[in-house]
Formats: structure tokens, sequence, C-alpha cells
């Protein structure tokens, strides 16, 4: 093994990507051997394909590329654990057989040519480079303006995340043996990366259309994927809910005070709405409350189980050959 070079390893997470694999694929290979012969990168480097329990043919795709090169490699997780425990999968997997990996979606829409800038920051020092979005103009309204109030959002509520970062990113073989120790299950990578520390940089890049398929992140997905991030990184909303009991106890405080006047100067109004209508106002406040504290109550259950994040139930290596 060429030791005075680091070996990396690009690790794709894939779920249901038969589509776009063989498009993508060959352009991951091309990078990896630019890389390797603007000498920045060891020949022992490797593309990690991680199929997150695809129904399609995606694990067979995976297994003819390994068959094909040695510079493709995959694992296949027992059933769909979603992106981010197939990401983290990956990179556990490939922490210790590498100096660096780059982490980054299958479909083609993240600028692979930002690899070579991650690569040159990492060289000069950094043990994490953030590929960051230059822009969103490629976004439809809807998309572009609620990804940036959730950026923002997520910074209010104390969670430090890098803006317009998602899962593309290099990481030190350092860095993931200390992501190893955050041993939540609840899992929001871009949340946690920050929370290890180390010298980091960020690089842009222009996103692009995806290549072929269809997306596997709808808005229902986005959501949840927020909701998670922002119960997994801060508990402001809890903070939120005591607040907001405060100011409706203080003002139930004043309309008790009012009531008791009113009666006392015999001006007493009597009436079903206004009665409805607070009655209806408390109870959504309630409700609401209760969900999001079931849900941190849900995540600390979850906590305490220790059950796996994930199980790999097949590779296309021998461990000891890579």
């Amino acid at each position: 093994m060429d030791f005075t070079k680091p070996r990396l390893f690009i690790v794709i997470p894939c779920y249901n990507e038969q589509e776009v694999l063989p498009i993508t694929a060959p352009t991951f290979l091309n990078k990896i051997n630019e890389l390797v012969q603007a000498d920045k990168i060891s020949d022992e480097s490797r593309i990690l394909f991680v199929n997150d329990g695809s129904k399609d043919n995606t694990w067979n795709i995976i297994q003819d590329l390994a068959k094909k090169d040695p510079h493709y490699i995959g694992i296949a997780q027992s059933r769909n654990r979603g992106h981010q425990n197939a990401v983290l999968a990956g990179l556990m997997e490939a922490k210790d057989h590498c100096d660096i990996t780059i982490s980054i979606d299958c479909d083609g829409q993240d600028d692979i040519n930002a690899m070579n800038a991650m690569v040159d920051e990492y060289l000069n020092g950094c043990e994490i480079v953030y590929g960051v979005r230059s822009s969103r103009e490629s976004d439809t309204w809807f998309k572009r303006n609620s990804a940036q109030f959730f950026y923002k959002l997520m910074n209010k509520m104390g969670a430090e995340v890098v803006y317009n970062h998602a899962d593309y990113r290099l990481a030190s073989s350092k860095v993931l043996n200390h992501l190893k120790d955050f041993d939540e299950v609840n899992i929001f990578l871009r949340g946690m990366f920050p929370l290890v520390g180390f010298k980091s940089t960020s690089v842009y890049y222009e996103r692009h259309e995806r290549l072929a398929g269809v997306s596997h992140y709808p808005l229902k997905k986005m959501l949840a994927l927020a909701f998670d991030g922002i119960t997994s990184l801060s508990t402001k909303p809890i903070h939120f809910i005591s607040l907001t009991g405060c100011v409706i106890s203080f003002i139930g405080f004043i309309g008790i005070i009012w009531a008791l006047i009113q009666n006392m100067s015999h001006h007493t109004i009597t009436g079903w709405t206004s009665t409805i209508c607070i009655i209806c106002f408390l109870g959504g406040i309630q409700l609401l409350s209760l969900g999001v504290i079931g849900e941190y109550v849900g995540k600390t259950y979850m906590e305490t189980k220790h059950r796996p994040k994930y199980i790999i139930s097949e590779k296309t290596y021998e461990d000891n050959k890579e």
C-alpha cells in the first residue's frame, strides 16, 4: 500500500437506483483515476456502494461492477434503514480501511468535480470539508424557500448546521473514529459532524438535475428529516412550550381579574362564542404541546433500546482483502 498518499473511499448510498447507477458509476471511477493520476490519492482508493434494502436490481448491478473492476466494492444492509443510516453504515465500514471518505448521493446531482477541491483542502490540513451549494436556482420556488427557512430555523433552535449543506462531504478517518462514539439512534449527520469538531472548511458547487430515475426524497420525507433534525439536536421546542404556557397562564390570570371586575360592576356578558373560542384555543395549544413532548419521549425510549442502527448482510469483498 502507498502510505505517502491518502487512501480515499467514496461512500455512495443506493436505494432503488437501477436506472441511474449504470450512468453514474463510471463517472465515480473516472474521478478516482483522475485523482490517482494527479498524485493526490492512492491507487488503493475505492468506491463503496451501500445498498439500502433496494427492491429493484440495484444490488445485482453493484455485484457486477465489483467483478469488473476492483475499485468498485459494495455492502448491503439487511433491510431499508433510511438514507442517514445508509451513509453512516458506509462511513463506519470505510473508516478502518482508508484515510479519507467522501459521501455523495448516487443520482449525479452533486458536482463530482468538487472532490478535487475537497481533497486539496484535506491535503492542506482540513479534517472535514463540507460540500455547499452555491445557489438554489435549479430548485422550485417552494423547495428553495422551505430549505432556506429550515436552515435558518435550525440555527435559531441552537443546532449547528452548515447552510445549504446536505450530505456531500469529505471526512477523515480521524473524524470518523470520533463520530462512532456518538451513539444516538436518531441520526442527523449534517448536524453531528459540526459537533465532532476539528479543522473544517467548505467547497462550493452547483447542483445539477437528477440524471435518471425519480427522487427518493418527496416532501413528506423532507419534512420528517427536518423535524428529526430539530428534535435530535435541540431542546428549544420544549423551552418554547414552557414559555408559551407561562404567557397563556398570565393572559388567563388577567382574564380572571377582568371577569371578576365585570361581575362586581354587574356588566357580565353572557355568551358561548367567546367560551368556545377560548376552549378550542387552549385545547389546541395543549395537544400541540403534548405532541412535541411525546416526540421527545419517543426518541428517548428508542435511545434506551440500544438497537443496532444497521445490519450489514452481504459484502462484495472479504475484510482481510480491503
